[in-house]
C-alpha cells in the first residue's frame, strides 16, 4: 500500500514522495541527490588532546554520579557487596566475572540515565514536556531492568554456596 497526498500537518514532509507502510514515518530519509553534510570537527581535539585528559573527564563523570546520584551510590555498594561475597565464598573465576559484568552494566546504565536526565533538563529547563518525561522514564526503566537482572544473576550464583556455608555452620 502506498500513501499519497497526505493531509495531516505532521506528515506534510512526506507528501512529496511515496512511502511504503513499512518505512518509519518519523525519520525522513535524505534524497540521493542531496549531498551529505560532513560536520566540522577541526577543533574536536582541543576538548581532550591526550588520553590522560580523556580519562580525567571520565573520572570526573564517575565522581559526579557518585556524589550527586543516590541510586548510583546504592548500586555501587550493592555491587561491591556482591563481588566481595563472591570472593568470600570462593566462587569460580567465571562466576565472579559474571557478577562483575552485571554489576558494571547496572552502573554504566545508571551513568547513561544520569547523562540523559541532564541533557533533557538542559533542553526543557524548568518547563514540563511529555517527551522529556518519556525520555527520563525510559532511561530509568533500562536501569531497573538491568538491576533486576543483576539481582537474579547474583542470587543464582551466590545463594547456593551461601546456603551450603550456613548449613555447615548450623550443623557444627
Amino acid at each position: 500500500m502506498v500513501l499519497r497526498n497526505v493531509q495531516s500537518p505532521t506528515s506534510q514532509l512526506f507528501a512529496s514522495s511515496s512511502l511504503s507502510m513499512s518505512q518509519d514515518l518519523s525519520m525522513p530519509t535524505p534524497h540521493q541527490s542531496e549531498p551529505m553534510v560532513k560536520p566540522n570537527r577541526d577543533l574536536a581535539w582541543l576538548v581532550a588532546p591526550n588520553l590522560m585528559l580523556s580519562f580525567k573527564y571520565a573520572w570526573a563523570g564517575l565522581i559526579y554520579a557518585f556524589v550527586t546520584q543516590r541510586n548510583f551510590r546504592i548500586h555501587t555498594i550493592i555491587g561491591t557487596l556482591a563481588i566481595s561475597l563472591g570472593v568470600f565464598l570462593h566462587l569460580k573465576p567465571l562466576e565472579l566475572a559474571v557478577i562483575c559484568l552485571t554489576s558494571a552494566l547496572v552502573l554504566a546504565l545508571e551513568l547513561l540515565n544520569t547523562a540523559i536526565e541532564s541533557v533533557v533538563d538542559l533542553t526543557v529547563k524548568q518547563s514540563y514536556h511529555e517527551l522529556a518525561k518519556i525520555a527520563k522514564d525510559c532511561a530509568a526503566g533500562a536501569v531497573l531492568i538491568s538491576a533486576i537482572a543483576a539481582v537474579f544473576v547474583a542470587g543464582s550464583l551466590l545463594l547456593p554456596p551461601l546456603l551450603t556455608l550456613i548449613q555447615q555452620q548450623l550443623v557444627q
